[in-house]
């Protein structure tokens, strides 16, 4: 039997998905739903608690009294602000801790992990559970890059391994040689509506996803699904580009199918290939 897996829950669909599968193969599991951040219906049916990102000490005395031993986090989080936070006690020793570690996303998921870690937990990549979401290398569906759409992925691959080695962002959008936008702390449905205004004329842009260079894998990797393809549809954009085994893919089947309706590429990419 594997041990009870602590859930510790973001947005979107990926943590239903993971539930799903532990139910399937009979593995117990335990979710921390995070207010303001889970969606309501990732923990209809299963044991929970909901609480605020700053409530450390509740969350650890949750995670001991269930007898929860391996974590992993999964689906996206929005940064709250320290105010948002309203950090415990314990989240304020953790904080007091890591001092400048924390500005950037990476750092501040590695130092969170570490955490966990020292306090006895195992913890787990999403990509170690579901393994199947992980991209692959090669054009998806039925839509091809042709020759420009290379240039700006190549672009694409030189400002966001930038961005990353500053721990900046994940994405970046590209057209015609010229970066339109890049990630911040927005997030990549905000990106592609900010460079929907600002798309030149002519041939359309690529969005280009990247982990960070020295990304901790066990949190944070960057996603797609169909939201993003049909966000890359609204902005004017031909296609995505993301990286094969270092990018998580949700619901390939109904990516490619809507991908292929909307006349978009999606291609998994090697970015050592582009440098």
């Amino acid at each position: 039997m594997s041990a009870k897996l602590g859930i510790l829950a973001g947005g979107g669909g990926l943590p239903r998905q993971l539930i799903k599968l532990c139910e399937e193969t009979n593995r117990e599991v335990f979710v921390v739903a995070f207010s303001g951040q889970t969606d309501p219906e990732t923990v209809e049916g299963v044991d929970h608690i909901w609480t605020r990102l700053g409530a450390a000490g509740k969350i650890l005395k949750t995670l001991s009294e269930e007898q929860v031993k391996e974590l992993v986090m999964i689906g996206p989080v929005k940064r709250p602000s320290m105010a948002e936070l309203r950090p415990d006690w314990r989240a304020l020793q953790f904080f007091a801790k890591i001092g400048a570690k924390s500005l950037g996303d990476d750092g501040l998921l590695r130092s969170v992990i570490s955490a966990l870690e020292e306090e006895g937990f195992l913890f787990r990549g999403v990509d170690d559970l579901l393994s199947d979401l992980l991209a692959t290398e090669g054009v998806y569906g039925a839509v091809v890059p042709d020759a420009l759409a290379y240039e700006d992925i190549k672009r694409g691959v030189e400002v966001a391994q930038a961005m990353g080695r500053a721990d900046v962002g994940q994405s970046v959008v590209v057209q015609q040689g010229l970066v339109l936008g890049v990630e911040a702390i927005e997030g990549t449905d905000a990106l592609l509506s900010r460079c929907k205004e600002l798309k030149r004329g002519g041939d359309g842009g690529v969005l280009v996803k990247l982990k960070k260079p020295e990304q901790e894998r066990r949190a944070d990797l960057p996603t797609i699904g169909v939201e993003t393809l049909k966000s890359a549809f609204n902005a004017g954009l031909k296609g995505i580009a993301i990286e094969a085994g270092g990018a998580l893919v949700v619901d390939r089947e109904s990516l490619v199918s809507e991908a292929d309706d909307c006349g978009l590429f999606v291609v998994g990419i090697s970015p050592s290939a582009y440098e």
